[in-house]
């Protein structure tokens, strides 16, 4: 085994078309012949292997496996690329990625050698003599093994100094195996912590030449660079700890205030729920806390002497309602309602008719590259098209226009305008993003933003409706999942249209329930104009409609249209009494003949 301490090799294999199947298999085993003579582990010896053709495949790195079980087993799966030799590609990788600390290189701080062994079989196909010069620069060192057909002078550019140490030529794939014995003894020096005293006082790791100490877990190293002291695990700050830190030698502890236990975790700490034993015997509501619990009633409901029950009281008697045409008593709370025909206001207590409905209205239209400007012009007569059919005002209906491509931006907010005529006008004004399609970054900013009491929403306290139309030609770039939840989740009516390319799968995830009623296609944009007809956003929205009040049976209109169905059930009783009549005769006359018949033959 090799005891000269830790070290970071990445293997940078060869498998251009070629290195023909049972070569390959030798460069396997040439690997795993060097990896079973190394002391591997997350502190010791670190390995990890790139193949690389004309492009190059990162097999594991660093910080993946730390058994030579595990590498061996990733090892036996590589499948050659067989094509090119990129082999400067393969060294920028390396530098790049394989040896970042990232991919589990240790820092350079650390004094671990970080070598570099590639493995090929010909002649470059790029150049490598800048890129290795980078990569040595960067503290890399760089082992060149041509087999049989390399080039010898690439080898030369890319290892380090000196080269006779570092650049190796194998004639035959046959050969590898044998040299790669060879090949450890340049990688296994003398164990500087087994030859000389070193004086850590906890571990010793030797590196080519040289040594350095490093202490156990929860001690640092002190100034003389081999001694030890425990520190304050606590003092850093990254105990994780949810309520209180306590520091033990090289180690630390959590602990809970009072009324709290410690999670699973050893870190955060849950409430004791005294609720949940069962024996508050609260009426409606338990509160838990720290030392106890107490009870609680829900809205407009008073707590009793007892501190246990609840006593409600009827609030459309007790007071000022405001309501215009009827108040509803509901436990612990009240409501308005209007007579049939009539739509409950914002102000929740006032009536109207329905085509005075409110909405808070915010159109997301798509400016991605694949719109067109020419088609873009359409989507914004569209938009118009659709404010035609609102009552604009400020105490109204509110629009907002949002464009997005790879980014979004709002072009105007629900508080922006307060007449169709600016709005339509302000739409003309609009100009074409162009680029992209972030539709998961347009609804993260129409919730985010555009719904906001900052630009015009009215406050949901005032329970004016909140609309989202998302106009799309095509699938989105990113995800849109969370985001059209999240709207949905927070009050939003959500409709999609799709034009074009648009994904139907994405415009249904969009759309608010029943889907069936929230989204619309069309094949072009020259052909859209036939959904404005499913946007008549002036009828009555489903949340704001106001309760109907039931008629009673004594009024006027009442009695004249029950009389009118009465005839009309009484008349069609009628006519399928005649049909039975007409029916029942000629069956009768139908037996009367077949009588006659039997007899007849008697």
């Amino acid at each position: 085994k090799c005891r000269t301490g830790p070290l970071d090799i990445v293997f940078v294999i060869d498998s251009s078309r070629s290195v023909r199947p049972f070569e390959f298999e030798t460069m396997r085993r040439f690997m795993m012949d060097i990896i079973g003579s190394l002391d591997v582990g997350p502190n010791a010896t670190r390995v990890g292997v790139i193949q690389y053709s004309s492009q190059v495949q990162n097999i594991f790195s660093l910080k993946t496996f730390f058994t030579q079980a595990d590498m061996e087993k990733a090892i036996n799966s590589i499948v050659p690329l067989a094509q090119g030799t990129m082999t400067g590609l393969a060294i920028q990788y390396a530098m790049n990625v394989a040896f970042t600390t990232q991919e589990g290189a240790r820092p350079l701080h650390k004094k671990i050698p970080r070598i570099a062994i590639i493995v090929t079989d010909g002649r470059p196909q790029d150049r490598v003599t800048e890129v290795a010069t980078q990569a040595r620069n960067a503290g890399i060192e760089i082992y060149a093994v041509g087999i049989q057909r390399a080039d010898m002078n690439s080898l030369r550019a890319m290892a380090s100094p000196p080269l006779e140490e570092h650049v190796f030529l194998v004639e035959s794939f046959e050969l590898i195996q044998q040299f790669g014995k060879q090949f450890q003894d340049k990688l296994c020096g003398v164990d500087t912590c087994m030859e000389q005293e070193h004086g850590c006082q906890h571990s010793c790791i030797s590196t080519p030449g040289s040594f350095y100490c490093e202490c156990n877990p929860g001690y640092r190293l002190n100034v003389d660079g081999k001694t030890c002291s425990p520190v304050d695990a606590c003092a850093d700050g990254r105990h994780g700890c949810q309520h209180q830190c306590i520091s033990a030698r090289g180690s630390y502890s959590c602990r809970c205030r009072a009324g709290y236990y410690l999670n699973q975790d050893k870190r955060s700490c849950t409430r004791i729920d005294y609720c949940s034993f069962g024996n508050h015997s609260c009426q409606h509501e338990c509160v838990s806390i720290p030392n106890g619990h107490y009870c609680r009633c829900r809205s407009g409901f008073t707590l009793q002497p007892d501190s246990k029950s609840c006593r409600a009281t009827d609030l459309c008697n007790g007071v000022d309602h405001g309501c215009e045409f009827k108040c509803v008593s509901t436990e612990g709370s009240y409501r308005c309602v209007c007579p049939e025909g009539q739509q409950l206001q914002a102000d929740g207590k006032a009536c109207s008719k329905c085509g005075a409905g409110h909405v808070d209205l915010v159109m997301v239209i798509d400016g991605s590259k694949s719109v067109r400007p020419q088609n873009f012009e359409l989507v914004k007569q569209f938009v118009n098209r659709i404010v035609d059919l609102l009552e604009v005002s400020p105490h109204g209906t509110r629009v907002g226009l949002v464009q997005y491509s790879s980014r979004v931006r709002t072009e105007f907010p629900l508080n922006k305008y307060h007449s169709a005529d600016e709005i339509k006008k302000a739409v003309m004004e609009v100009e074409y993003m162009e680029k992209g399609t972030m539709t998961g970054l347009a609804l993260k900013h129409m919730v985010e933003h555009s719904f906001s009491e900052l630009e015009g929403a009215r406050p949901l306290s005032h329970s004016v409706p909140r609309i989202g139309l998302v106009f799309t030609d095509g699938r989105s770039q990113d995800d849109i999942s969370e985001w059209a939840r999240r709207a949905k989740e927070s009050g939003i009516i959500m409709f999609a249209v799709g034009v074009g390319k648009a994904v139907e799968e994405e415009l249904r995830a969009i759309a608010s329930e029943p889907v069936e009623q929230h989204f619309s296609y069309s094949a072009d944009f020259t052909t859209m104009t036939h959904l404005v007809e499913n946007f008549k956003l002036n009828i009555c929205p489903e949340e704001g409609k106001g309760e109907m009040e039931i008629r009673s049976p004594c009024e006027c209109e009442a009695l004249v249209q029950f009389q009118t169905n009465t005839v009309a059930i009484l008349q069609s009783l009628t006519e399928k009494n005649i049909l039975w009549a007409c029916l029942l005769a000629q069956m009768t006359a139908r037996l009367e003949d077949l009588e006659k018949q039997i007899a007849n033959k008697k």
